[in-house]
């Protein structure tokens, strides 16, 4: 298993392909049906909320954050496909991702969707996305937007 970890954390390093995957690691039909058996089980979320609250109570601080930020930023996407749409300010076709940290940096949340989508609502949908998962999360920081 921990070959099959390392694998998918090389395809994520690397951005390669699947299908590219050196011949060190497992197969990629193993690879790729336990990276999408554990996305669809939410494993990586949980790893990512219990990583964050041991961060913060070696930091000195709750374990669950009381204050975050939230920034969106908008990224050009390939033909490839996925999702993404036309950004009338920046005049390209694009995906815009919604990040919110806590106030140490720690990425708490990450909500990828198409760039028509302007930022207030997608702070919407961030912030009523994690409410069970932090729910001691009262501030939260933003630009003007």
């Amino acid at each position: 298993m921990r070959e099959v970890l390392n694998a998918m954390l090389y395809v994520a390093a690397s951005g390669c392909a699947w299908r590219l995957l050196p011949k060190c690691f497992p197969p990629v039909s193993t690879v790729r049906r336990h990276f999408y058996a554990w996305r669809n089980f939410s494993l990586f979320e949980s790893i990512n909320t219990v990583l964050v609250m041991n961060l913060r109570e070696i930091e000195g601080r709750e374990a669950s954050p009381s204050a975050g930020v939230i920034n969106s930023q908008s990224v050009k996407t390939t033909e490839s496909g996925g999702i993404s749409d036309f950004d009338a300010g920046k005049k390209f076709k694009r995906r815009k991702r919604n990040i919110l940290t806590d106030t140490c940096g720690f990425l708490i949340f990450i909500l990828v969707h198409a760039a028509d989508i302007q930022d207030r609502d997608g702070a919407v949908d961030v912030l009523s996305a994690i409410r069970t998962r932090f729910p001691w999360l009262r501030h939260v920081f933003a630009d003007g937007s």
